[in-house]
């Protein structure tokens, strides 16, 4: 550890919180249909998507129309991106000849980016064409975000509204959060990924002769447009199987500090909007706070783990200063890699700059821990803020308990229909992270797929049905996912987004239908320290009860054994 690498973690913070206010205020007057500073030049282009697609942006829906709106469009993206990757050998704009994606991969991967989670069982530059890059994958990047922060602006409107029967229009809502939120911001992203080095081409691969004599094969593509969307919207897919390790997705220290910026940066800025719509802006800094908090606790905890070198390499006469270099890129080092492995993970994103495997069992065990809770610090684009409420919802409702009172939140009461829903949503996260990797780690189909025995094969299994429940995409490098893992990752992606986004606009609807009531001396304050150390408490706890015999069983045994001699 040094001085330098917990300055750039302070740093890092620091710019995020600078960010949040001006992206929150945004947010809140284009999702709302304010006046903005975009809508002067975008405006005509939003009214005449509008007219082409017959939708009136005036008409709202109540959270059951919502949701039908929601799985129907979702249908459609699959539909659409499953054709595609089915058909691209027929298609254009494929200089490398890429045939049909597999029937079992095309269906794992239409799920994966419709989700949001990205999960990627190919290499990017050997299978997929540029037009399946940009039109199925790139273009779910967008709409997948949008739909996302269309998701939560709905569920705040249903805790800021009072005796309200809508919750919004979520056709208005994507259109909205795509043109002026994630294209605008994507263009200057794209420049400067340029700018840096990052290609953005047509043009098909080139070879290159090596100092060897020997001839290389390099790969190009339009990578710097998918690049920022891909961070930005907190999707994590790479144009490159290794993703953001890759010099052509990330080539050096100022683009890997500006893309942890982007992932972090909506779900940051929804908080602030978050505090903005239920009109009291405390309420948001406090899920800030508590956010923050978490993050700090696993970045800590990952620069700490990577900054030392495993005991085993230490006894061959290594230097231990030097902490533990294997799967991380030089030009990012220990604490590059340690905080961009904690933010993609705080985030549903997905994206890495290091392979997860090759950190030492404590500094891997933070992205799965950080994915365990349900990406709720900072979070997925729109996912993270909801999946936040749900918690401080069970939060107020274990401080009503301890008091005698009705749980309220924001002066809302909170009843059983709510913390039904809310503990649907909750456990459908830990069923199917647990339940798929037990059977993985049991039948010849699922054991066959994983590179390492003991604690570790067992941690491969675990991380990467938790990645698709928790939508981030990332893994192990050393699974080789086949039709048994295909199959059931897409079934754990899509009960990971359904069954948490169906019962939270079941509580926003019930939520906006409720008065508010005014705050008496008994009410319990939602804004303040006692209030994030709660929140943060609950999260902390559920987490632990829930996931810590799998932990033991994996990363933790794993130490253990690290520190009496013996590898996996």
């Amino acid at each position: 550890m040094s001085f330098y690498g917990w300055i750039t973690i302070a740093a890092f913070l620091l710019c995020v919180i600078a960010m949040t206010r001006p992206l929150g205020g945004f947010l809140k007057r284009v999702l709302e249909g304010e006046k903005h500073i975009l809508g002067l030049a975008l405006g005509p282009v939003e009214r005449g998507i509008y007219r082409i697609a017959g939708i009136r942006a005036d008409k709202e829906q109540s959270w059951s129309q919502y949701a039908l709106a929601v799985i129907a469009f979702k249908i459609v993206c699959f539909v659409a991106v499953y054709a595609l990757l089915r058909l691209q050998g027929y298609l254009p704009f494929n200089p490398g000849g890429m045939q049909a994606v597999a029937p079992d991969l095309a269906y794992n991967t239409a799920i994966s980016f419709l989700t949001n989670t990205n999960w990627q069982s190919y290499g990017g530059e050997t299978t997929m064409s540029y037009l399946s890059q940009m039109l199925a994958l790139t273009v779910q990047n967008f709409v997948s975000a949008a739909a996302g922060i269309a998701i939560a602006a709905a569920v705040i409107r249903g805790f800021a509204r009072r005796g309200a029967a809508a919750i919004g229009n979520f056709w208005a809502d994507l259109v909205r959060t795509t043109l002026y939120i994630l294209l605008p911001i994507c263009v200057v992203l794209t420049l400067f990924f340029v700018l840096e080095g990052v290609p953005q081409t047509l043009l098909g691969s080139i070879t290159a002769s090596t100092l060897e004599g020997a001839h290389q094969t390099i790969a190009l593509g339009p990578v710097a447009s998918q690049e920022a969307i891909k961070l930005l919207g907190t999707n994590g897919g790479g144009f490159f199987n290794v993703n953001s390790a890759h010099p052509f997705e990330n080539p050096n220290a100022l683009t890997n500090f500006v893309q942890m910026l982007a992932i972090f940066a909506l779900g940051a800025g929804l908080t602030n909007m978050f505090g903005r719509m239920v009109g009291r802006e405390r309420q948001g800094w406090a899920i800030f706070s508590a956010m923050a908090v978490l993050f700090l606790i696993g970045a800590g905890v990952a620069y700490w783990s990577e900054a030392h070198a495993n005991p085993l390499i230490e006894a061959l006469g290594v230097d231990p200063s030097a902490g533990n270099m294997e799967g991380k890129e030089t030009r990012f080092g220990i604490v590059g890699s340690a905080l961009f492995a904690t933010v993609t993970t705080d985030a549903s994103c997905g994206a890495v700059n290091a392979m997860h495997e090759s950190f030492l069992p404590l500094g891997g065990m933070v992205p799965l821990v950080n994915m365990m809770l349900g990406e709720i610090i900072f979070g997925g684009v729109g996912s993270g803020l909801y999946g936040f409420l749900l918690f401080a919802i069970i939060a107020v409702f274990m401080a009503g308990l301890m008091v005698g009172r009705t749980p309220e939140y924001l002066g809302k009461k909170i009843e059983a229909r709510e913390i039904k829903m809310t503990m649907l949503a909750v456990l459908c996260l830990p069923l199917v992270m647990l339940g798929f990797t037990a059977l993985a780690v049991v039948v010849p189909e699922g054991l066959s797929a994983l590179s390492a025995s003991g604690p570790h094969g067992f941690t491969e299994a675990l991380y990467a049905y938790t990645s698709a429940a928790a939508n981030n995409g990332s893994a192990f490098s050393g699974l080789t996912a086949n039709t048994f893992w295909n199959v059931t990752l897409g079934i754990g992606m899509m009960i990971g987004r359904f069954f948490v986004i169906i019962p939270i606009l079941a509580i926003a609807g019930a939520m906006a239908a409720k008065k508010t009531a005014a705050p008496t001396p008994g009410t319990f304050p939602t804004d303040n320290g006692l209030f994030i150390a709660l929140v943060t408490g609950v999260i902390l706890i559920v987490g632990g009860l829930t996931f810590l015999p799998a932990l033991a069983l994996g990363p933790i045994v794993e130490h253990l054994a690290m520190l009496r001699g013996t590898l996996f």
